[in-house]
């Protein structure tokens, strides 16, 4: 099919893809996007098909004003038909507002890196995974739907510490699912990974906790590597994704680590390949004019926005 047909099938994507940007994006931006343009954002992503949103992260609003707004925007993005609305949580205060705000899924980032769980959370590797069990037992008791990722930041690398050996991320991997997380995940926060190392991390993800636990890929294009880091973990067997239209974000606690995968280079790549995403690519690209407005002069990257559609392209 040539047309935006094959985008309203009832069949379930191949692919899923979780768009990121309103959180891991605007976090790493110094100037805050105005509330109604984060709205205008959300539901622009929404009406080009994307069905998993992370919208925000419930932080101290003096530590990061870009999402002081959180509860608001997630009151919105809950008036999507069908959206999976996420938020990202450090600790159990955050986890607690996000689960009163309504959010369906929290994610929780704990690092490889000693160095980087410090300077991110505060907290030693030892004290993220008690934090992990003590939300999963508030969630057990006050909102037992929500589900919980324990997601491994700088698993590949991290920009505070250098190299991360893969022992001690897949111990950790394997202590937050014993903690109680519903699954987990690798995320290349400082775009350092490649794709010999993302088959080998994630086969071993698999081997230590079962591939059922084991749910999106998170990587960054630091280094221009995202896309090819994807396909690898793709080839592996992961079918859920993390990315950000227009490749906004990084973190801010991992120097020079900026870029997210770039959602529409993303969805290109799969839908080029004959798998289905459920997302249309062209009004994706329309979705970057909410933030244009709410960001005027933040650069923005992707190829597929700059050369447009291949000609005689289809949907999977």
């Amino acid at each position: 099919m040539n047309s935006t047909s094959a985008l309203n099938s009832a069949a379930k994507p191949d692919i899923h893809i979780c768009e990121v940007g309103p959180r891991d994006g605007l976090q790493s931006i110094a100037r805050t996007m105005p509330t109604e343009d984060k709205k205008r954002w959300l539901t622009a992503l929404h009406a080009a098909g994307l069905r998993e949103i992370e919208v925000t992260s419930f932080v101290p609003a003096k530590l990061m004003p870009q999402l002081a707004d959180a509860a608001e925007i997630v009151a919105h993005a809950l008036t999507l038909p069908g959206l999976q609305v996420v938020a990202l949580v450090p600790n159990l205060k955050g986890a607690e507002a996000a689960m009163k705000a309504g959010a369906h899924k929290i994610t929780l980032p704990c690092s490889a890196s000693e160095a980087h769980s410090k300077a991110n959370v505060r907290m030693t590797r030892e004290q993220m995974v008690e934090n992990v069990r003590n939300i999963v037992a508030l969630r057990n008791e006050i909102a037992p739907k929500v589900q919980i990722e324990a997601g491994i930041s700088v698993a590949f690398g991290c920009t505070l510490q250098g190299i991360v050996p893969e022992d001690d991320v897949i111990s950790l991997l394997s202590d937050v699912i014993a903690a109680g997380a519903d699954e987990t995940g690798l995320a290349d926060t400082t775009g350092m990974a490649n794709p010999a190392q993302v088959r080998r991390l994630f086969r071993r993800a698999f081997a230590a906790v079962g591939k059922d636990k084991v749910g999106a890929a998170h990587m960054h294009n630091t280094r221009g590597l995202g896309i090819a880091n994807c396909l690898a973990a793709y080839e592996e067997g992961i079918r859920a994704f993390d990315s950000s239209l227009a490749g906004l974000g990084g973190c801010p606690h991992a120097p020079g680590a900026s870029g997210n995968v770039v959602t529409e280079d993303l969805v290109l790549m799969f839908e080029a390949m004959g798998l289905r995403t459920g997302i249309d690519i062209a009004k994706l690209i329309l979705a970057r004019e909410p933030l244009k407005t709410g960001l005027p002069g933040e650069p923005l990257y992707g190829m597929t926005a700059e050369a447009g559609l291949p000609l005689g392209f289809s949907y999977a």
